[in-house]
């Protein structure tokens, strides 16, 4: 098969969509070295990813499309596409090029998550009137839609009144580094490194509100619990809320921000953490939550969304709202040594349900059915 992507993402995004993109191009290759994949982009190099064996960067053909690379990704990428006769052609991030049905090339799209739509308080208007089109639009052209939960699947459902035979749930899995044990020296290189206390609970994600982790710093204060939080993400002006509370709370020698971790420092702090905390309000998939089951470490997440589907009966769940209810759970799992391993031996059976060869085999078959 020729398989074409969207691959803007896994050259220019260092998480969350990028992730998706590096994970899914490379699994593919290494299960499927057969196929030719070609990653449109208007970009011929990048740091964050290097094609492998059967890969081959894609970039504009014409002056102007080089000129205006959002234009060429969103309209004229269509005659590229027609030119290089493919089988199939994959929008990695909700999106795809508006006429690509002029190609005649069958097309798959991925939605992660419709969280604009679900809490759109949180989202620029401008932005949410894009976001509408261009998701709109690709969840009614696509030959298949692939939702990364059934959550996303049945908001799909609820927001756009898309069939439910064309939504296919496609789960997704992380990066091998996650797997990977390390030992007691490594461990205290990564305290030394990031200085960061013998016992610490872990956060990860964009430091923003949906992410909600100024209910940690509340379930800290009520459950008056003494133990360092770490938290690791990219900055946003949500995080002024945070210091602001830190400061009123005296918290500085409590909680450390980490904003440039290492992506092979990252196993690492979630291996050596007591725990790791998720409690965002809504998710697509909610990769960390798999990241710490691969990892080792006991998670406590929220209630509702897709949190269960990706933490199973491995991880805890409270009310996200609730500082009370954090408080208790962290309180729990971190003074119960016993409790901590049945949920790190829980944790490896859950993150099993998502292992590349599972992900990879029902991705290709539901490529070939799109094209038989």
């Amino acid at each position: 098969m020729r398989i074409g992507f969207d691959a803007k993402r896994a050259f220019m995004n260092r998480s969350g969509l990028g992730n998706y993109s590096r994970s899914l191009l490379t699994m593919l290759s290494e299960y499927y070295p057969e196929n030719k994949y070609l990653l449109y982009h208007n970009l011929r190099k990048s740091e964050l990813y290097e094609p492998v064996f059967g890969q081959r960067i894609m970039p504009p053909r014409h002056l102007f499309s080089h000129a205006f690379p959002s234009a060429w990704r969103s309209y004229y990428i269509k005659n590229d596409i027609k030119l290089d006769s493919l089988d199939l052609y994959h929008g990695l991030s909700n999106e795809l090029p508006f006429g690509i049905r002029k190609s005649g090339v069958k097309t798959a799209v991925t939605i992660h998550d419709l969280i604009f739509k679900r809490y759109p308080e949180l989202y620029k208007k401008a932005d949410r009137f894009i976001y509408d089109i261009k998701f709109s639009h690709a969840c009614r052209v696509a030959d298949m839609v692939f939702a990364t939960s059934e959550a996303t699947k049945q908001d799909i459902i609820e927001f756009y009144k898309i069939p439910e035979a064309k939504i296919k749930v496609t789960y997704q899995t992380c990066d091998a580094l996650y797997r990977k044990r390390i030992v007691d020296a490594e461990r205290s290189a990564i305290r030394m490194m990031y200085k960061v206390s013998k016992d610490f609970i872990l956060t990860v994600g964009t430091i923003e509100e949906r992410k909600n982790m100024l209910v940690i710093l509340k379930a800290l204060q009520i459950g008056k619990l003494d133990i360092e939080l770490v938290i690791v993400g990219r900055a946003t002006p949500y995080l002024e809320q945070l210091k602001e509370y830190i400061a009123q709370h005296k918290m500085e020698s409590q909680v450390k921000v980490l904003h440039n971790v290492d992506s092979y420092d990252l196993p690492g702090l979630y291996q050596t953490a007591k725990a790791f905390l998720y409690p965002s309000l809504y998710e697509g998939f909610g990769i960390p939550i798999l990241e710490a089951l691969y990892s080792g470490a006991p998670v406590i997440t929220s209630t509702g969304s897709c949190f269960r589907e990706t933490g199973g009966d491995a991880a805890r769940y409270c009310d996200p709202r609730s500082p009370e209810e954090l408080a208790f759970l962290i309180q729990q799992v971190i003074s119960d040594s016993e409790l901590r391993n049945t949920m790190i031996s829980e944790g490896k059976n859950q993150a099993a349900k998502f292992d590349s060869d599972l992900i990879i085999k029902r991705i290709m078959e539901l490529y070939q059915e799109i094209i038989s």
